[in-house]
C-alpha cells in the first residue's frame, strides 16, 4: 500500500491512552482533491501489537471537524470500530471507505478511544488510499509431471 504524506493520519504512532490523530487533513488546502466524487478508501493497520492489563478496547472513529485540534469532533455516520484488545496484532488492519459529500467540516481526523485501559503497548499506521491491497499468494493448485 502506498500512503501519501498529505493524506496521512498516522504513522507508527503509539496508541495507549484516548487521542486524536497526529495529523489532520485540510479540505480546503489549495489544490487538495479528495475523492472527486468517488468513495475514499482509508485503512488503519496495526504495526506494533497492542497489550494492556486487562480486557481494553480501542474504538476507531472517523471524524470531521471544523478546527485542525478537533475538539468538537463529529464522527461520519457508520464508520467507528470498537475492537479488543486481542484483536489488535500487528498486520491487523480496518479498512473504512465513505463518500467525499458525506464530510460536512474543513479537517478529517481520527479519534482513538481506549476503554478498559490504559493500553500498554501498540501503534497505528493510518491514511487515505488509492486502492487497498487485497492481493494474496495462494499455493498452486496443480500437478507437474
Amino acid at each position: 500500500m502506498f500512503y501519501d504524506f498529505h493524506n496521512t493520519f498516522d504513522v507508527a504512532a503509539a496508541i495507549t491512552v484516548t487521542r486524536n490523530s497526529t495529523n489532520v487533513i485540510d479540505l480546503l488546502r489549495a489544490n487538495q482533491d479528495i475523492g472527486a466524487g468517488v468513495p475514499l478508501q482509508i485503512m488503519v493497520s496495526v504495526t506494533t501489537t497492542f497489550t494492556a492489563a486487562g480486557a481494553a478496547t480501542l474504538q476507531i472513529a472517523l471524524v470531521t471537524d471544523d478546527n485542525a485540534a478537533l475538539t468538537s469532533p463529529a464522527t461520519l455516520q457508520d464508520q467507528v470500530a470498537v475492537i479488543a484488545v486481542a484483536t489488535l496484532v500487528a498486520g491487523f488492519e480496518v479498512p473504512f471507505f465513505i463518500h467525499p459529500s458525506g464530510i460536512m467540516e474543513r479537517y478529517l481526523g481520527i479519534v482513538y478511544t481506549v476503554a478498559t485501559g490504559p493500553m500498554t503497548a501498540g501503534a497505528i499506521q493510518a491514511g487515505v488510499l488509492k486502492t487497498i491491497q487485497r492481493w494474496r499468494a495462494y499455493p498452486k493448485n496443480y500437478v507437474t509431471a
